[in-house]
């Protein structure tokens, strides 16, 4: 049994069975914290279905996050008295919800909460990824406090971009789960 349980936020509209996500819920039985509409999220009730999984962890929590799952953990960060219970957090291309089209299509996820985590962070993006510029999500990473590493042209890091199991990813992950607990 690990010492870490892996908690994965799929973004708006849930991640299909070819995504990285699917594979690593099937392979290595990480739990998909499930949300009561993917296709009309609502940033509160996004929040309590995270809060109500980490307390529900009997060890410690990393997350794995992608799209607007990403935006969920800066925002759930800043509200929860449980952040301590995350050792770390995985953050895989972003979605730029302050975009005008994303806006409008995802309302009531402005503005993105730009703190410190509390908890190590290593973000990924793609340099051609069509939800997020490369720019931007450098400066999410930068306000979150989050290692930040560019992988090249694989758009939104998802099914997609034929990443599989994504074994590099697994790896980043694995070094958030044995990394110090941040004070």
């Amino acid at each position: 049994m690990s010492t870490t349980e892996v908690l994965l936020l799929p973004g708006w509209q849930n991640s299909g069975p070819d995504h990285w996500q699917s594979r690593w819920e099937a392979r290595y039985g990480d739990r998909r914290v499930q949300q009561h509409d993917w296709m009309r999220p609502l940033r509160g009730d996004w929040q309590i279905q995270l809060e109500e999984a980490v307390l529900a962890a009997d060890r410690p929590v990393v997350l794995a996050a992608h799209s607007l799952g990403c935006i969920l953990v800066a925002w759930w960060a800043r509200h929860s008295r449980n952040a301590h219970k995350v050792l770390g957090a995985l953050l895989v291309a972003p979605g730029d919800v302050e975009r005008e089209d994303l806006r409008q299509a995802i309302p009531g996820w402005t503005p993105i909460a730009r703190q410190r985590l509390p908890f190590a962070a290593h973000m990924i993006a793609a340099d051609n990824d069509p939800y997020c510029e490369l720019a931007r999500s450098r400066q999410m990473a930068a306000d979150w406090g989050a290692r930040f590493t560019e992988i090249g042209p694989l758009g939104h890091v998802n099914s997609e971009s034929g990443l599989g199991d994504w074994p590099e990813g697994r790896r980043w992950l694995q070094e958030l789960q044995n990394s110090p607990k941040k004070d």
